[in-house]
């Protein structure tokens, strides 16, 4: 991988992609409506397109070739058929990132569960559909219609200091104010990854041949009542988790626990961190 294009690199995770494709010495194009700035200076080239406009995409990558396309702007079978029609001839390979959403509940799940070779294609939009079934067009469309090989990287909650949903600083800030926290389920468990992993996976993946749907976490899990408690532990404060009032906002409010096994990407060669050696700091 000599070249590589991104949508979605000025923000969270996709500014970590970025730092790590540079690392290794990959000429890195970003590409961007250009309404906000980034922080890579002139070590990244830029196009200005809009990602969901087949016609900006045609302009601005009009005769230019990239190895690698990382694609973190992509929600439905209609964004898909986006990418694929205006860069089809100019890209040996596309990761796509995906989501844990594509499952149904359950523990430690192996990417078997959700195959997006067989799914029913629909060309929907994002705002036709859940943001679950979003994501499972958007890798139907890829890995039935797609000329060139694809990756969909399936993640959980990303966490990280630069997180712009802000959904675990809820919590934080909730527990230090010593308001209740909602769970329907305080015991079910949920898995993550940290921002920068995100990122490095990324890059790590398009340097290997797989193609195909695979998950990426970091090791272990935890149950929403030891992160509260966690978090209380912290903070020195003490957590008041009901299981009463729905109308607090919760946004890990899980009924059942919800992981997947990173099994196939370890076994892929990449090693991961473990969700207890960061998750402590990142809280604090």
């Amino acid at each position: 991988m000599k070249t590589a294009l991104v949508f979605g690199g000025t923000r969270f995770f996709g500014v970590n992609l970025v730092e790590s494709l540079l690392e290794k010495g990959v000429k890195v194009t970003i590409a961007t409506r250009q309404n906000s700035g980034d922080r890579f200076g002139d070590r990244v080239e830029r196009l200005k397109l809009d990602r969901f406009d087949e016609a900006s995409i045609k302009t601005a990558v009009k005769g230019k070739e990239w190895d690698v396309v990382f694609d973190q702007l992509c929600y439905s079978s209609t964004d898909a058929k986006i990418a694929v029609r205006a860069l089809e001839g100019k890209v040996k390979r596309y990761i796509f990132t995906s989501t844990l959403s594509v499952y149904d509940d359950g523990v430690d799940m192996p990417e078997e569960l959700f195959d997006p070779y067989t799914y029913k294609l629909e060309m929907v939009t994002k705002e036709e559909v859940s943001y679950k079934e979003g994501k499972r067009q958007a890798e139907a469309y890829f890995f039935q219609k797609a000329p060139f090989p694809v990756v969909a990287m399936r993640i959980p909650i990303v966490l990280g200091e630069e997180d712009y949903t802000e959904r675990l600083l809820h919590y934080i800030k909730s527990i230090k104010e010593g308001k209740p926290v909602y769970f329907p389920n305080p015991d079910a468990e949920m898995c993550f990854i940290d921002q920068r992993e995100a990122g490095d996976f990324l890059s790590w993946i398009a340097e290997t041949d797989f193609k195909g749907p695979i998950n990426a976490c970091a090791n272990g899990r935890i149950s929403m009542k030891d992160l509260m408690e966690l978090i209380a532990g912290e903070l020195g404060k003490e957590v008041t988790i009901t299981s009463d009032d729905s109308t607090l906002d919760s946004p890990y409010g899980v009924r059942d626990t919800w992981s997947l096994s990173n099994e196939k990407a370890t076994e892929l060669g990449y090693s991961f961190s473990s969700l207890e050696e960061w998750l402590p700091a990142l809280i604090n």
